[in-house]
């Protein structure tokens, strides 16, 4: 057999010249399999694609019959290149017809052959094709030849013809055609600017090394140069999350000084692949190994892995945003586009000016969707299969009102557009015109207006939208952003910081609401049928008592003499809230006890996220000094409907009757016991919602940054005295639909609300 490297080298040496010449891909594909099977000494080598019926059709052929090429097809449970294409990885053996998947197929001839060596053609995570050689006789093929075929796979998933329903399909992204696409609104607003890809793409061009040496030492300087840039991170100061992201580089530091990771990719040049190429083809494998991955622990570290890929990538381009703090450059408004998008990565663009982000994979309660709204950026996610149609430069508008994406458009979209931004920023201005009026009804009634908040970027929104106060302040996201637990050291430091940024403004710290969809590593990973109904939230953490106490004893410490509001998330029942507020208790006199200074007056609440819980309120009325009415988990619980999944989270309307009934009667009974009683949610950002819920009595409202403008501005044109005994008397009717009913009321009285 020839040494390691030989294969490889001649293999590229020789795939270089078919890429470089003149021809169709009909006849390239040929070359292709004619080369390995002479250079692999192979009696047959195929390839494969993958279909839009998902179906596996031989395209190329050396040692089969040349009739049964687009003529012979297997399914993806059909033979040795089904199994391939459904595993993603390569499979190897040593007599293939008497393997139980084996698929004999007359019209191809290959009755003879034995030995048998298939790898998949991987494009963006997916199976686009697969790559087989067999052999007569009995054998098993080496880890070189293996290795030397999945090299090859590579450069054929630039070459291979689409099927026309994988990612292979780039055509509309070369042809320059526009494309609208639609996805998840995550951070409402406005974009456009030119396509700026978070995953570097490779052109087949760059994939061959010239010199093998040269390009090692392309790749060592890479490696040296990504270290410095990941120190210079450390060492930089990271605002907006406190110590989470240094965390997150720094099990990025661990994972860029992995011996394996490295080696791997010099053995890739050592084989005549570009440094680009290398890191690619180990990348591909990462994106396989992360599509088949369903435990959510494991895919964040494949997503790791392959945004460790992406970083080596920038800093052989030059570009690499970990050290540049994302600034590309250019003078022109920029739009992201990733597949998908880690918190610590969106950072690292903090100082690009970025117009908007556009992703592929993500949920409205992801992370980088968070910090996202956090940052103001304009961003949509869950466009499957987005990067098949961009490229680097096109012209993109994001509209994140609308939740649609407009690749390069034509004029008349681009004047409309730029006519729909204006409006906006009229729209902005009149906002903050009002940020300093009186938060109240035409008629003179009092409404509190606060935030929603988790970050410290959400705190430079208290005096841009001139909010109260933080109406609820997630504390969760400094667990759910660290691969270790945060200490009480940096607990302290956050709620102070965030005490700091309210400057006396009254500030309601929500307790850990992990679980359900929000998973901490190592601790909560066992799986639910129904998450959402599942261990989580209060359940969560009076089960877990000495994580429970290490943040309620951050809580009290951070006060120091300063008031502190305490509510704990998800309560059902009486006995829930006491056993929570026993061990508040228990913390403040322990720290007491040892020294410290505890808060200048402590208020401990519930949110009121079931409707078992508002049958409770009459237990606790003695001991609980507020309520929080938690409208998101409320209504799905309220409509058995879960929000996270898409065929029924449009299913539970907020303005109906039951639901507003429902509210109506929990505010009578925190009027009946003296509990003091507000809202919290995204419906209470939402002029129309937030209508209902003032109409209803409720006059204290916490919302996302972006919903207290609008709000403000349909409260000022508000006569509570009118409006009032209306909404009353309409929700004892049946008809209208109450929605209708309420618009009616809104066109009647004047009352300004955008989304009428």
């Amino acid at each position: 057999m020839p040494n390691s490297f030989s294969i490889p080298r001649l293999l590229m040496n020789r795939l270089r010249a078919v890429m470089a010449a003149e021809m169709d891909t009909q006849a390239r594909l040929k070359q292709v399999v004619r080369l390995i099977a002479d250079t692999m000494i192979a009696d047959v080598c195929s390839i494969y694609r993958r279909t839009t019926d998902d179906r596996l059709e031989l395209i190329a052929t050396e040692g089969l019959r040349e009739d049964a090429v687009h003529r012979t097809f297997l399914t993806l449970e059909e033979g040795l290149v089904g199994r391939i294409a459904m595993t993603a990885e390569p499979l190897f053996i040593q007599d293939a017809p008497r393997h139980p998947d084996f698929s004999y197929r007359p019209e191809t001839g290959e009755d003879p052959y034995h030995a048998f060596l298939g790898v998949p053609v991987l494009k963006g995570g997916k199976v686009i094709g697969v790559l087989t050689v067999q052999n007569q006789t009995e054998r098993l093929y080496q880890d070189d030849e293996i290795d030397s075929l999945q090299t090859i796979a590579m450069v054929l998933a630039e070459i291979v013809p689409a099927g026309g329903g994988g990612p292979e399909q780039t055509g509309n992204a070369r042809a320059g055609r526009p494309v609208n696409l639609e996805g998840r609104i995550l951070c409402a607003g406005l974009g456009m600017g030119r396509v700026r890809l978070h995953d570097p793409v490779i052109p087949a061009a760059k994939f061959f090394a010239e010199d093998a040496q040269v390009e090692e030492h392309r790749l060592e300087s890479a490696f040296e140069e990504l270290h410095l840039s990941i120190d210079r991170l450390l060492a930089a100061e990271i605002g907006g999350l406190w110590g989470e992201p240094r965390e997150v580089i720094e099990a990025y530091k661990l994972l860029a000084s992995d011996p394996s990771w490295a080696e791997k990719l010099r053995e890739g040049v050592r084989g005549g692949l570009s440094a680009e190429a290398s890191i690619d083809r180990l990348r591909r494998e990462h994106r396989a190994r992360f599509e088949k991955v369903k435990d959510p622990y494991l895919r964040e570290r494949l997503h790791d892995l392959e945004d460790l890929d992406n970083r080596l990538l920038r800093v052989l381009a030059g570009s690499d945003e970990i050290a540049t703090n994302g600034e590309s450059g250019s003078d022109e408004p920029e739009v992201l586009v990733a597949r998908r998008l880690g918190p610590a990565e969106l950072l690292d663009y903090g100082k690009a000016g970025l117009a908007a982000i556009i992703l592929e994979e993500v949920a409205t309660s992801s992370h980088a969707a968070i910090v996202a709204r956090g940052m103001g950026i304009p961003t949509i996610g869950g466009i499957d299969g987005l990067l098949t149609h961009v490229s680097n430069g096109d012209t993109v508008i994001v509209d994140g009102e609308e939740g649609n994406v407009h690749l390069r458009p034509d004029d008349a979209l681009l004047r409309a557009y730029e006519t729909r931004r204006t409006l906006l920023g009229e729209r902005q201005a009149v906002f903050q015109a009002l940020r300093s009026e009186p938060t109240e009804s035409k008629d003179g009634t009092p409404i509190r207006l606060m935030l929603n908040a988790g970050l410290g970027l959400d705190l430079d929104h208290l005096n841009s939208t001139g909010a109260e106060g933080i109406g609820l302040f997630r504390t969760e996201f400094q667990f759910l952003m660290s691969d270790r637990l945060p200490k009480v050291k940096d607990q302290i430091e956050l709620y102070q910081h965030v005490l700091d940024g309210a400057d006396g403004r009254p500030v309601y710290f929500r307790t850990l609401d992990l679980g359900g969809d929000k998973l901490l590593p190592n601790l909560n990973d066992a799986r639910e049928e129904n998450p959402a109904l599942g261990w989580r939230s209060i359940r969560f953490a009076l089960d877990r008592p000495g994580l429970f106490r290490r943040q309620l004893r951050a809580l009290v410490r951070a006060a120091a003499d300063r008031p502190l509001s305490v509510m704990f998330p998800m309560v059902t029942s009486a006995h829930e809230f006491r056993e929570a507020k026993a061990l508040l208790i228990s913390e403040l006199e322990r720290s007491r006890s040892r020294g410290f200074t505890g808060p200048s007056e402590l208020s401990v609440g519930a949110m009121l996220e079931t409707p078992a819980f508002a049958y409770a309120l009459e237990d606790i009325a003695e001991e609980v000094d507020f309520v929080s009415i938690g409208t998101n988990d409320m209504l799905q619980f309220f409509h058995a409907a879960d929000r996270m999944t898409p065929l029924v989270s449009d299913r539970y309307p907020f303005v109906s009757r039951p639901v507003m009934r429902f509210l109506k009667q929990v505010r009578e009974t925190c009027a009946r016991f003296d509990i003091p009683v507000s809202i919290c949610g995204e419906g209470a950002g939402r002029p129309l919602e937030a209508l209902c819920l003032i109409g209803l009595g409720y006059h204290s409202l916490s919302m996302p940054a972006g919903g207290i403008g609008p709000v403000k501005r349909m409260l000022r044109s508000l006569d509570l005295s009118k409006f009032g005994p209306a909404f009353a008397s309409l929700l004892q009717q049946r008809e209208p639909a109450l929605r209708n009913g309420v618009l009616e009321l809104v066109r009647l009285q004047g009352i300004i609300l955008d989304d009428a």
